[in-house]
């Protein structure tokens, strides 16, 4: 019997502590029954393959302009069902190439309900030029080019998808392995258009320490910052995992992005996020429990 290579092979240019790291090897094991096609845009996930013609990738990875990986994965996922190949289509993206340059062809994507699955790894920055911000960056964060911090919130990219009336929408953490690989699972079975979106620790952008990104993200999770929820067919809500109380200053002091005026306006954005979420999964529940 042959053994499949690893998704993710060692010899990667990836940091240490990095989320998506952790999210390939899952990915992996979520689909070690289907090989997927993977189609990458420009990002750190595409840095990660290394030099041509070598590559770290174990599967068959098609590097795609920045704007256009979804508009590239519709052609593979629709060529691989002519010839009745059972690779799953996934794109992975940062959140440069999913909140910005890249929303117009994935909003084309999901509206057309093409049979993808899209994984954004969302470090909140453009990790891979620098480290600028993205709408994806949350308010008062310091990057490259917000040296005071963002002033703007950070993007609802799951309300955004969710507005899509896509089959399938979850959030997923490095911190959560069971409900990450249920994820992973649940969307590798469902049909069409599929997005899920990690909070993906970056060390060198986070200004944090390598070996506290699980612990992060566990902090973003149970202090509310990260909601761990899914959106079936648009209208459908589950909450996953609620906060426990825990302060989110724990989180943003653990990162030098942020000053200490950014716990107060981040703790008030946190409460009305969660009514808004509490609101709809009481007003549109799921049938989906878990």
């Amino acid at each position: 019997m042959s053994v499949a290579a690893p998704l993710l092979r060692p010899g990667h240019t990836n940091c240490a502590g990095c989320g998506m790291s952790i999210g390939l090897q899952w990915l992996d094991e979520a689909f070690s029954d289907q090989r997927p096609y993977l189609v990458v845009p420009a990002a750190c996930a595409i840095v990660t393959a290394g030099a041509f013609p070598t590559t770290s990738y174990g599967v068959p990875t098609l590097a795609s302009t920045f704007a256009s990986a979804p508009a590239y994965a519709t052609g593979v996922s629709v060529v691989a069902e002519l010839n009745g190949e059972s690779h799953p289509t996934v794109c992975l993206a940062g959140d440069g190439g999913t909140y910005d340059i890249g929303i117009a062809t994935l909003s084309a994507a999901a509206e057309r309900n093409e049979d993808i699955l899209y994984i954004c790894y969302d470090n909140e920055i453009y990790g891979n030029t620098g480290g600028q911000r993205s709408s994806a960056t949350p308010e008062g964060a310091v990057t490259s080019t917000t040296p005071r911090g963002k002033v703007e919130r950070k993007k609802d990219m799951m309300a955004i998808m969710a507005a899509h009336r896509i089959p399938y929408a979850a959030t997923l953490s490095v911190a959560h392995r069971d409900d990450f690989l249920r994820k992973l699972r649940l969307a590798r079975d469902t049909r069409g258009f599929r997005f899920l979106v990690m909070l993906s620790p970056c060390p060198t952008g986070w200004k944090s320490s390598s070996d506290e990104s699980i612990e992060l993200i566990d902090l973003a999770v149970r202090s509310g910052l990260f909601p761990l929820y899914e959106v079936f067919d648009g209208e459908r809500y589950v909450i996953n995992a609620r906060p426990d109380g825990t302060d989110v200053r724990e989180y943003l002091s653990r990162q030098r992005r942020y000053g200490a005026a950014e716990v107060e306006i981040t703790r008030r954005q946190i409460a009305a996020h969660w009514e808004v979420l509490e609101a709809m999964e009481a007003a549109f529940p799921s049938h989906h429990h878990h």
